[in-house]
């Protein structure tokens, strides 16, 4: 299943593209897309609706955040080998682990803001893990099986305020509007194989980050089984499992996003993204 939210900022409705590209409301469903919705069971029962006898939302409404309510979002680091050599760092011997503010979460068409000050703010297209059962210390055998589904994310990342401003990255990668997920959840049952996902990222119409999953250091069973291992991980938290080359920080020389760039990002089978770039504004 292809599980959305739509609407404006915190009114989303809950709803699913069907097999005609349409969109279909689960208002008389579900009340959200969010942590109760997401375990086996609750997809299971979603999963047998038919949805030809869904009301069908008529025009383009703005897509939010594919997940409601996220309770943790975590972020892997440095996790393909090639980015991390054009960042000028070391292969980590374990994931690089770190948080992104769930303030920073937005919907996947929404307007990237510049942070007050920002002079190198970047961008970076990655898989997105949705986390559907509670999940504590559980093995790299059985990890999958704590996922709900995935997304595309762009993880925008101010440089400056990451790597100069001091010791933890997580003051450069939870800006406002440093999160764009989506355009829609998809159910595991629908990605049998994670590390085998094609993912890119033009810059005002040139590609600028071309990968695979297949070639991350560490896999997605591995993220969550590790990542299981230091805290819990509930029903509705995300996880964003780091970027293939190409990024700004990589260029020769360094390249930022500025007022009216356009990015366009996607995973195969995870849908597209569209953001424009716009000055801060309080």
């Amino acid at each position: 299943m292809k599980l959305v939210r739509y609407g404006n900022p915190g009114k989303e409705k809950p709803g699913l593209i069907d097999a005609d590209g349409k969109l279909r409301d689960l208002s008389a469903v579900v009340k959200d897309i969010g942590p109760e919705q997401l375990g086996d069971a609750a997809l299971a029962k979603l999963r047998k609706l038919k949805a030809a006898n869904l009301p069908l939302v008529k025009g383009s409404p703005r897509l939010g955040s594919p997940v409601g309510n996220v309770g943790k979002f975590i972020a892997i680091g440095l996790n393909y080998a090639d980015h991390a050599a054009e960042s000028g760092l070391p292969i980590p011997p374990e994931p690089v682990v770190f948080m992104k503010a769930t303030s920073c979460i937005q919907g996947p068409s929404d307007a990237v803001m510049l942070p007050k000050g920002s002079v190198k703010t970047d961008w970076e297209v990655e898989l997105g893990v949705v986390i559907g059962a509670r999940a504590r210390y559980v093995s790299q055998k059985d990890a999958l099986n704590f996922v709900a589904g995935y997304c595309t994310i762009n993880d925008v990342s101010e440089r400056e305020f990451q790597i100069e401003r001091g010791g933890t990255w997580d003051k450069g990668k939870g800006c406002d509007t440093f999160g764009p997920l989506g355009p829609w959840l998809v159910t595991r049952d629908e990605v049998p194989n994670p590390q085998k996902l094609a993912m890119w990222l033009d810059l005002n119409g040139k590609r600028m980050q071309t990968g695979n999953t297949k070639t991350m250091i560490f896999s997605v069973a591995k993220i969550v089984s590790y990542c299981s291992q230091f805290m819990t991980l509930l029903p509705g938290d995300v996880i964003t499992t780091g970027t293939p080359p190409g990024v700004g920080l990589g260029m020769k020389p360094p390249m930022y996003l500025k007022k009216g760039d356009v990015m366009r990002l996607g995973i195969e089978g995870l849908g597209e993204q569209r953001q424009i770039v716009v000055p801060f504004k309080l």
